[in-house]
């Protein structure tokens, strides 16, 4: 039985001119990133890759609209490596265009072609929370379907991953907090997936310890994050290589129909939905693995480990305000609905549950939160 892989090398540079000069991108590079780093981080550089701005196809979570059009877009560019310089979304975006022969995204999500990797990928993420320059897995919004749908396929992960701390400046603070706790949800719904092994404990423990700690240095003092950008963005990763290796389950599950209908971002939709998860965990087995992690919570929150989700929503309650689900849109008729959407389509999350979750559990949870 497999326990562990990395196939990714690990860097990291003190700023992108570095980057660009030990990698000698050129113009066999296609480069995928956003105006907003373009502008102050690489337009100096002058550097003869074939750019694509991501904002320029669309706002928001990447869908297969906005990566067909790429694609079009793209038709007579030849490279050789597919560079991402971004959040999310542009990662999302990239490791699709490694894939050999692709023309319709939804021919991949659907696996009606073969997943070949044709181009090597470089990852360089700008934010510290998806942890997918390490992973095997690309998520879109499919709009016809109006879910989202995850592509898990050793065929896009990145041949190198890229850690570059000045590219964190210029993050708002509400998508370096809604990032930041989406990396921490990788950590802790990987710490008590069934998969979970000696291995990735160690990558999760470590990626809990350093996010919570800085957390707590900076509740009340946004700026002061910049102080942390090498230790957040390490965390990130280390939290990615520990979900890609051993997955997430219902938290992530249950935020797909929120982001699919009313386009929350990822990291803000897995936030509404942590902690409620994470009590009916422990309400349905208390006595398994999730009494290690709440003690390992409990030490780190400085509280009794009868207290951690309260104290967790306390402390990331000082970093974004959680809203009731009904704020985004969403109509209380939905949740039963909601609830049949997860158990139809997202089984592949589901399957790394700590413990099984009914459809009747699921829509409680909406309820709940609405």
């Amino acid at each position: 039985m497999q326990l562990f892989k990395l196939k990714t090398t690990v860097h990291e540079f003190a700023d992108f001119k570095a980057f660009a000069e030990a990698f000698a991108l050129g113009e066999r590079d296609l480069v995928i990133t956003n105006e907003f780093l373009y502008d102050p981080f690489m337009k100096a550089c002058g550097l003869p890759c074939h750019f694509v701005m991501q904002e320029h196809y669309g706002q928001g979570e990447p869908s297969d609209e906005m990566m067909n059009q790429i694609l079009s877009d793209l038709k007579g560019v030849s490279y050789d490596r597919v560079i991402a310089i971004g959040g999310g979304t542009v990662i999302d975006i990239s490791k699709l265009f490694v894939l050999d022969g692709l023309s319709n995204v939804l021919d991949a999500f659907d696996r009606k072609i073969e997943l070949k990797k044709a181009k090597k990928l470089v990852i360089v993420p700008t934010t510290c929370g998806t942890g997918s320059e390490v992973t095997n897995i690309s998520i879109a919004e499919i709009k016809s379907r109006h879910t989202k749908m995850g592509l898990a396929d050793d065929a896009i992960v990145a041949d190198d991953a890229v850690i570059i701390p000045e590219l964190l400046r210029g993050l708002p603070f509400r998508f370096y907090a809604a990032a930041s706790i989406d990396a921490l949800i990788h950590a802790v719904e990987a710490y008590v997936s069934p998969r979970a092994n000696a291995y990735s404990l160690m990558f999760s423990q470590e990626a809990m310890r350093i996010i919570i700690g800085v957390f707590r240095k900076i509740a009340g003092n946004p700026e002061a994050r910049h102080e942390y950008a090498s230790e957040m963005l390490t965390a990130a990763n280390m939290a990615g290589i520990a979900f890609g290796n051993v997955g997430v389950g219902a938290v992530h599950a249950l935020s797909y129909p929120l982001g699919g209908n009313y386009h929350v971002p990822h990291g803000e939709a897995n936030y509404q939905f942590f902690t409620a998860v994470f009590k009916l965990y422990h309400q349905k087995n208390p006595t398994g693995m999730i009494v290690a992690l709440e003690k390992k919570l409990a030490e780190l929150l400085e509280c009794q480990s009868s207290e951690v989700y309260e104290a967790l929503d306390a402390l990331l309650g000082q970093l974004i305000a959680r809203k009731p689900l009904r704020e985004y849109g969403m109509k209380q008729d939905e949740c039963r609905g909601f609830a049949q959407a997860v158990i139809a389509t997202q089984q592949r999350l589901l399957a790394n549950n700590y413990v099984p979750f009914s459809e009747d559990e699921i829509a409680q949870i909406y309820t709940q939160l609405y």
